[in-house]
């Protein structure tokens, strides 16, 4: 793999056998022997976690060899952000307007549902996503975003599906087209949409062209689980030459419900001549000990893989690179009894064992896989081992509610809005199985104030809630800010301590959670349009806020905070999905689940698609499917093992109707013959478990977004960018972000070569939109007046600088920079040169300072330009000679100010910056002495106030 570089090649990388070790030392490889600078080189990675730890891999292995390039200049990334990357550069000829709202799954099944009523008009449509009258709306939602999501990953255009045979496809292609005249309408954009936007965008000719010459070389990790259009694009992409190199394992292909097709890795080397694709097998095991590989393999030789005329699983057979065939426990089971109802005791006692036997040294050594950890066994169990001592990390298991924080959160809502519980029926008769769980927060936050140890939110509350009971005029707050008035408050600030939400994951827990509820609070605000508390629509705010924003999160549930450099945090034991579990490895892996069976995840949908548009028969015999994905994911979870492998569950045997068998069927050939961990000898001196792998992960920072947000005040970087809640307090700046933006596009089209094109109309336009566009997102406006000053500022910038649009050479530059702890960014606003001399330029939409009394603060925008020049410098390999601040408001005078570039001074910039940076890296927050001009704008003033001193 490392040596073939030209040319398709497909790589089947069975689980640890270092298939990562191999992208970098290929990646080395390319950048060592052939004529190719890192730009014209893609690697795309399955999350965003995967591609910052395979940059610094790339990077500490370039580094080591003393190669010249950067590596920060790759393209690596998820196919989404790569997309998105190209949605930008690209902009003049998309159809997704700039300063788009992307929709997460939430936000576009709310989304959805707020406009169920346009798409109920649609004849037929109810019928065929609701088969059922006792689906709630929010369900039905669901089910359509599902549909929508499958059709744009399928690349099925609504022109085609209006020309279908099923009606149910013409149907869902007037559902489609509605939706993405929706979306266009508010300026939004999905996860699959951004991938229908790039495939448009390479079937036109100028954008093609581009884009098929930039990149020499392609990477795909993970291609099992790429969808239609995914792999429409990389063919086109590569097109040109074919050097695409993809990598995964068939057997471990998970995301068949997200619309990816198995099709794609197995059907890849069709896709070019016959014998042109050269096929590679990594199929040593560097992982696991023998008997665990063994394991697994006996497991996939138990399903039937063959077609009649192919087979739908490469031929492959896993090897442990090691030999060690010492007799100790490795494959084995720790179940309760059936009968017995033991599962949780068991366990307990064989982690205890092992732990104070000291073969568990740290309890991340250990990790349990569910199919999902939202089951309520599961949840249960989870309860049961924390009960007993053994400490738990499930970030996704739906716990996000049942936290005390939370619940104390919600309970002191209700009680500041007591009317909520005599309004909340909206028709007689109604019900909601949220408002139990909302009564049970309620009594939670009363039993608090009874006990007496916060006195003053007591009070806070008591006066609160008389107020709105009886409010006759708008507040001057909303809800957001009633959150960072309960926050003051020994109730919730108890939770905020350093030496709490520093101390580690479960520590921190609380803190962000707390975080993420001021996050939800803030995208409730922004989707009613909720400004201040208004007497005249309180009660329709209360409605909407419980019975449908919070009820709908609660019913889906919500994840809580995961640390992406530390996947399994020290002191505690691990439970994940196996889906999550993916690219992961652990000493110890106890599968559970194992009372699954195979069940179906093709929608009919799916079935009609294929029907309507499959190249010929279906690619697998759709009665099978079910069976190929259970072995696959089960494999997936037993592969994560190093060291042991554990099967774990409550047996039992069916002794009334509704029971089943535990472990079902399909697990007894493998379950059947393992011990029990009883029966078994663990000598503390022959067992020896792996350590977790740190994750080799380096976070970016900038000089604007966070040294000057560091040294302006520690506390609110602390808050606002490491615990990240969501201000309420923000400075509109739409009207330098209009200004900003019109002179970009007048910058970007010069250097397309459309310098003819900067006409007075054209420049009206741009403005019109940039406007229109801000103003709606943002939800913030300007009058006429100012409207007209911010157009005079671009109309004077073109007119001093037409003349000179000879010098632009780079606008809206994105600069990094290596470091040893960290990444440095920055972004350029225009990058000019003039007979071989260079001038970076940062824009200033107001009118020139006084050199005297703004020093303070031309001496900060100084220390900008100067990390600016220093990033652009190594990039580049070239020298800035100056750097200038362009006041576009200077009407009269000479709008630059120019400061020439001094080594000393840029040297003793960055040790300023890598000395803020590295407070911020081990979160030194110690603060000194409050800012008073800060705090009085701060949402944290009161929280400060009561734990700090006063300002």
């Amino acid at each position: 793999m490392i040596e073939s570089l030209d040319g398709p090649l497909l790589v089947v990388a069975g689980p640890g056998s270092g298939k990562t070790f191999c992208l970098v030392e290929r990646t080395a490889n390319l950048l060592a022997s052939r004529d190719v600078t890192p730009e014209r080189i893609l690697i795309s990675t399955f999350t965003e976690k995967a591609a910052k730890e395979l940059k610094a891999r790339i990077s500490d292995r370039l580094q080591r060899a003393g190669a010249k390039v950067n590596p920060l200049d790759l393209t690596v990334g998820t196919l989404h952000s790569i997309f998105l990357d190209i949605i930008d550069e690209f902009r003049a000829f998309s159809s997704i307007r700039r300063n788009f709202t992307i929709l997460d799954q939430f936000d576009q099944q709310y989304f959805v549902f707020q406009r169920l009523p346009e798409f109920r008009e649609i004849s037929g449509l109810e019928d065929f996503i609701r088969p059922s009258q006792n689906l709630s709306s929010w369900r039905v939602a669901e089910r359509l975003c599902g549909y929508l999501n499958k059709l744009s990953e399928e690349a099925v255009l609504p022109e085609s599906l209006a020309t279908a045979t099923a009606t149910e496809l013409q149907i869902l292609g007037e559902a489609y087209a509605l939706y993405q005249t929706l979306l266009g309408q508010y300026n939004y954009i999905d996860f699959s949409s951004i991938q229908v936007e790039v495939l448009r965008l390479l079937q036109l000719t100028e954008v093609a062209e581009q884009l098929c010459d930039r990149f020499d070389y392609l990477m795909i990790d993970e291609y099992q689980d790429t969808n239609t259009i995914q792999e429409r694009i990389i063919l086109k992409l590569g097109s040109r030459h074919n050097n695409i190199c993809v990598v995964g394992d068939d057997d471990q292909a998970l995301y068949r419900f997200r619309g990816a097709s198995i099709r794609n890795i197995l059907g890849f080397p069709k896709r070019f001549p016959e014998g042109a694709c050269q096929q590679i097998y990594l199929t040593k095991n560097y992982r696991s000990h023998p008997d665990i590989v063994d394991f697994y393999n006996r497991w996939m030789d138990l399903a039937d893989w063959q077609g009649n005329d192919r087979s739908y699983r490469f031929p492959k057979a896993i090897e442990a690179a090691g030999d060690d065939r010492a007799k100790r426990p490795v494959v084995f089971k720790v179940s309760g009894e059936d009968g017995e109802e033991n599962w949780a005791s068991e366990t307990v006692a064989f982690l205890t064992k092992l732990h104070g036997d000291g073969i568990i040294k740290d309890w991340n050594q250990v990790a349990f896989l569910f199919r999902s950890v939202r089951n309520p066994k599961v949840t249960q169990f989870a309860n049961d081992l924390e009960a007993a001592g053994i400490p738990i990390y499930a970030p996704r298991s739906n716990m996000y509610f049942e936290r005390d924080e939370i619940r104390l959160m919600i309970g002191a809502f209700m009680f500041l809005f007591p009317q909520y519980g005599s309004i909340r029926a909206s028709r007689e008769g109604m019900q909601l199985d949220v408002w139990a769980y909302f009564d049970r927060c309620l009594g939670d936050f009363i039993t608090h104030l009874k006990a007496g140890s916060d006195e003053q939110v007591a009070a806070w509350a008591k006066d609160k809630a008389k107020l709105h009971l009886a409010l006759l005029e708008n507040t001057n707050y909303s809800f957001a800010n009633l959150f960072y008035d309960l926050i003051q408050f020994p109730t919730f600030s108890r939770y905020l301590g350093e030496d709490l939400t520093h101390a580690g994951v479960r520590d921190s827990r609380p803190a962000r959670n707390l975080a993420k509820f001021s996050r939800l609070l803030n995208k409730y605000e922004y989707l009613y349009n909720v400004i201040v508390i208004q007497p005249d629509r309180l009660e329709r705010d209360l409605l909407t806020l419980f019975n449908y924003f919070l009820r709908f999160l609660w019913d889906g549930g919500i994840e809580e905070y995961e640390d992406e450099a530390e996947y399994a945090p020290s002191g505690c034991v691990s439970f994940m999905t196996i889906h999550q579990s993916k690219g992961l490895e652990f000493p110890i892996v106890v599968a559970g689940s194992l009372d699954a069976v195979p069940r179906r995840q093709q929608s009919p949908l799916d079935d009609l698609l294929e029907a309507e548009f499959g190249e010929g028969e279906p690619f697998e015999p759709l009665d099978r499917i079910k069976t190929f994905d259970f072995w696959r994911l089960f494999y997936t979870a037993y592969s994560r093992a190093q060291n042991m492998l554990v099967l774990s569950c409550q047996e039992n045997t069916p002794k009334a109707r509704g029971q089943r068998n535990v472990p079902s069927q399909y697990f007894q050939p493998v379950y059947t013959p393992l011990k029990g961990w009883r029966e078994l000898h663990f000598d503390p001196g022959a067992v020896k478990l792996a350590t977790v792998k740190e994750a080799n992960l380096k976070h970016s920072y900038s000089f604007t977004s966070d040294v000057l947000i560091f040294e302006a005040c520690p506390q609110q970087y602390r808050f606002f960018k490491d615990l990240e809640f969501a201000p309420v307090r923000t400075n509109a700046i739409l009207f330098g972000t209009l200004v900003h933006q019109t002179i970009e596009d007048i910058h970007k089209a010069v250097l397309r070569g459309d310098e003819q094109k900067v006409t007075t109309e054209q420049i009206d336009q741009w403005f019109r939109s940039n406007y229109a566009n801000i103003s709606q997102k943002e939800r913030v406006y300007l009058g006429e007046p100012v409207l007209r000053i911010a157009r005079r500022h671009v109309a004077t910038y073109v007119d001093r600088e037409r003349n000179n649009w000879h010098r632009l050479c780079e606008a809206e530059v994105e600069l990094s920079l290596l470091k040893d702890d960290y990444v440095l960014t920055g972004n350029v606003d225009l990058i000019q040169a003039e007979d071989g001399a260079w001038e970076i330029i940062d824009f200033k939409t107001e009118k020139k300072p006084d050199l005297v009394d703004d020093a303070e603060k031309l001496a900060r925008y100084r220390r900008q330009l100067q990390i600016y020049a220093h990033l652009f410098e190594e990039k580049r390999g070239v020298r800035v000679d100056r750097m200038a601040l362009y006041y576009t408001g200077e009407e009269a005078g000479n709008p630059r100010i120019t400061f020439n570039r001094e080594t000393a001074d840029i040297e003793g910039t960055i040790d300023q910056v890598d000395s803020v940076i590295g407070k911020i890296v081990y979160k030194d927050y110690g603060l000194r002495e409050r800012p008073e001009k800060l705090c009085k704008n701060c949402d944290f003033r009161s929280f400060c106030d009561m734990t700090f001193c006063r300002a």
